[in-house]
């Protein structure tokens, strides 16, 4: 995060969502800070993101928002600039209406006709560089990088097995997590398993049958700003569609991205980089609140992953070889 003035104008943009919505928003994040160099921008983001908006250099300050349920803690006026990239539904608007800004910019609604048309089916990237580009604002779809933690990470060079999902509809079947990280081992690569504190016990059913340490089962001893230091630095990463899927995006680090319920169109890596999708788009019921995993991914074996993973680890190895 830079940082402004304390009498600076300030600009105030909502976006009170998980990781990977920070991330999506990272261009249009800097798409404002070109247009308001002089403002003070604020993030109306949840607590849990700090370590990963103090890497987005387009943000001077975090305000914790953990949702929309309660007003902004500003008095009509004192935001010169909102900008609503929560969504286009009355509670976002509502709340950035509130702030009674000199500018709003925002999609429109029934209520407010004259803002920008949201269109289904953008991908995320895009929507939200389309609405602040409306406003005369430079923002470049490609412009997703963050900084990388100055702290070293807890491994570098290592194969990244994610297991992490928050819903059911995300889940890919442990054992097949395992086929993967045991063949990439056998590849010789240090393979981590990763997620947060909840998929502990998963990611260790994974290493217990992919044959990896249980050293190496970095699920719930990672913070975030540690886990986006060893994806920063890692080999190749292998995760369903996740916050963990947007970090090596803006990182260009190797991914394998397998989707379920959302469509890689919205919510994909960049097609131009070292990235490869697998889903079934045929099959996808679209539930991302199911229980049980959606059928798009579970169409996805490990087979197809493994050969994603050493697809994309050889054409970086003969990268660097040719530099």
């Amino acid at each position: 995060m830079r940082h402004t003035a304390d009498d600076s104008p300030k600009l105030l943009a909502l976006r009170a969502l998980k990781l990977g919505d920070l991330l999506v928003a990272v261009p249009a994040l800097k798409g404002l800070r070109r247009g308001f160099p002089e403002h003070r921008i604020m993030l109306a983001s949840p607590g849990w993101l700090a370590p990963i908006v103090q890497l987005v250099d387009a943000v001077d300050e975090l305000l914790p928002t953990p949702g929309l349920d309660e007003p902004l803690p500003f008095a009509p006026g004192d935001i010169d600039v909102a900008v609503n990239l929560h969504g286009s539904g009355p509670e976002s608007r509502g709340r950035v209406d509130e702030l009674g800004a000199r500018l709003t910019i925002a999609h429109s609604t029934p209520e407010h006709p004259d803002g920008v048309p949201w269109i289904d089916g953008l991908h995320e990237r895009e929507r939200w560089t389309r609405l602040v580009a409306a406003y005369g604002l430079p923002a470049d779809t490609d412009d997703l990088s963050i900084a990388v933690p100055e702290a070293p990470p807890l491994v570098g060079g290592a194969a990244i097995v994610h297991v992490g999902a928050f819903y059911g509809s995300r889940q890919w079947p442990v054992g097949r997590f395992a086929r993967v990280a045991r063949a990439l081992a056998e590849d010789g690569l240090r393979v981590v398993v990763t997620g947060g504190a909840q998929d502990r016990e998963r990611a260790r059913a994974v290493a217990r049958a992919g044959g990896v340490p249980e050293e190496d089962v970095l699920a719930g001893r990672a913070d975030l700003a540690e886990f986006a230091a060893v994806v920063a630095r890692a080999s190749v990463l292998v995760t369903v569609d996740t916050g963990a899927a947007h970090l090596a995006s803006a990182y260009g680090t190797p991914s394998v991205v397998l989707f379920g319920p959302a469509p890689p169109e919205e919510w994909g890596p960049p097609a131009d980089g070292p990235h490869r999708v697998l889903t079934d788009a045929a099959l996808r019921r679209g539930e991302a609140f199911a229980e049980q995993p959606d059928p798009a991914l579970l169409a996805v074996t490990a087979d197809e992953v493994v050969a994603a993973a050493r697809s994309l680890l050889h054409s970086a190895r003969g990268e660097l070889s040719s530099q």
